[in-house]
């Protein structure tokens, strides 16, 4: 076990359900995240980075275990009476880096052990052995300013009159100017709740003045003119996204402090992201661009430099991207590739890049999605359980986007005759990616009638 501190730190600040196109540096107008669009201009940027899953649990699960959430046995959140976690007995990325002598911490929600308003037990945190302040549903366990998590003696932590972003970087900071020991490399994942709305208000919280900040806001054109609730709900969203970056802002100065900043990664992104009740009848779950796209911001070690990679990308990416910067081995059993071939000069490396990903959609359809550099292809089993059924031997196709013409997809274009041959040639990629993500040779049926 190699403990030399020669070896780069490695930070994530993880948001949850934030759209890609919150960040100006994704062509955001709003000013919201100043401090995220200059570590993008430093760093590298993923310009079509997408979800495995757009659903909280079976994405964080992908991300832990590197897997798609069909392999690591999480397609939909943890219900009440169903086992502990699935991951339990999973390889995952804390365990990597565990291996390699880093000091694993994590903050925030977690999601991932259905012990809901309790404590997580020792056995269900994914590895992160020596820093644990969290909840498993924070969403349940707390609301903007008061709540409960728990420490890494199960102990209850609680916060009061402290807006609930705030206190989790309060913890996040704790471990890195207290808690680390300073002769050893540390991977830390701060999760955070926001912009994700309080479940038992159903709305967004923003800090107390923010959303009457953005009272007047832009509103992203593929929800103008649909139906959904972004016009009562973009102000406190957007407030949500503001002191996330600010947040964000001080990890980074604490880094600057600490005298570390020149040797550790930071990772911002997100689970998914939010559509605003535009195309289903919640917030997520849907193969669209609202749903799946995501921010994905590197800088350190390895990244700062490396521009925008401009081809498609997947969270299944992240873990290897990680491991790989930090020189660590990538488990055998993660299905994803590094991106850091793709960041700076290009090189012969970069041909062997597919460049397209593969979406799995739950809870909503049993469903698959194909997206491309140019198109969002999506299937889906009409009789299928999308909660009980984890995937389909058959699909039928549902969705086909051209988002060069469409990017906002407005205009399904499935089952029309004259994207008959593109819709061929989409079907035997997308079959060729279940069969190499999932080992299923699936059939997939013409859409029955055009859009």
């Amino acid at each position: 076990m190699d403990t030399s501190q020669d070896r780069p730190n490695v930070l994530v600040f993880f948001t949850d359900q934030q759209r890609w196109d919150t960040a100006g540096c994704y062509g955001s107008p709003m000013d919201l995240t100043p401090t995220l669009d200059a570590m993008a201009e430093r760093g590298t940027r993923l310009e079509q980075c997408v979800s495995s899953n757009p659903v909280c649990g079976p994405q964080r699960a992908s991300l832990q275990t590197g897997q798609y959430p069909t392999e690591c046995d999480l397609h939909h959140n943890l219900m009440s009476g169903e086992a502990d976690s699935p991951i339990e007995d999973a390889t995952t990325l804390a365990d990597a880096f565990n291996d390699g002598g880093y000091q694993t911490g994590y903050v925030g929600k977690w999601h991932l052990a259905n012990t809901r308003l309790e404590p997580v037990p020792e056995r269900l945190r994914g590895g992160y052995e020596d820093y644990w302040v969290a909840a498993d549903a924070l969403e349940h366990t707390s609301h903007a300013y008061e709540g409960t998590l728990y420490d890494g003696d199960c102990e209850p932590v609680e916060f009061e009159d402290r807006y609930r972003v705030d206190f989790l970087t309060d913890c996040a900071e704790r471990f890195l100017t207290e808690e680390r020991d300073e002769d050893d490399p540390f991977f830390l994942f701060l999760s955070h709740l926001e912009p994700h709305h309080q479940n038992d208000r159903d709305t967004y919280d923003a800090p107390d003045g923010y959303a009457e900040e953005y009272a007047n806001p832009w509103v992203p054109p593929d929800l103008e003119g649909r139906p959904g609730d972004w016009f009562e709900e973009l102000p406190d969203y957007y407030g949500c996204c503001r002191r996330l970056d600010e947040n964000l802002a001080r990890i980074l100065e604490t880094l600057e402090d600490e005298g570390i900043a020149d040797e550790t990664i930071v990772l911002f992104t997100s689970d998914h992201g939010c559509h605003f009740r535009t195309r289903n009848w919640e917030y997520k779950r849907s193969c669209h661009e609202s749903s799946i796209r995501v921010p994905a911001v590197f800088c350190g070690p390895g990244f700062d430099g490396g521009g925008v990679v401009e081809e498609v990308t997947s969270l299944l990416d992240v873990p290897a991207t990680l491991l790989e910067a930090a020189g660590l081995e990538v488990p055998a059993s993660f299905q994803g590739e590094s991106v850091r071939p793709l960041a700076g000069e290009r090189d012969e490396a970069n041909e062997s890049w597919t460049d397209d990903a593969l979406v799995q959609v739950s809870e909503s359809a049993v469903e698959r999605t194909l997206r491309t550099d140019r198109w969002t292809y999506s299937v889906y089993d009409p009789d299928g359980e999308p909660i009980e059924d984890p995937a389909s031997d058959e699909y039928r196709e549902r969705y086909l986007y051209d988002l060069r013409a469409d990017p906002h997809q407005e205009v399904n274009l499935v089952g029309r005759d004259d994207y008959r041959d593109v819709a061929d040639e989409l079907r035997e990629r997308l079959r060729a990616r279940i069969l190499e993500y999932e080992g299923r040779d699936v059939d997939i049926r013409d859409a029955e009638y055009p859009a």
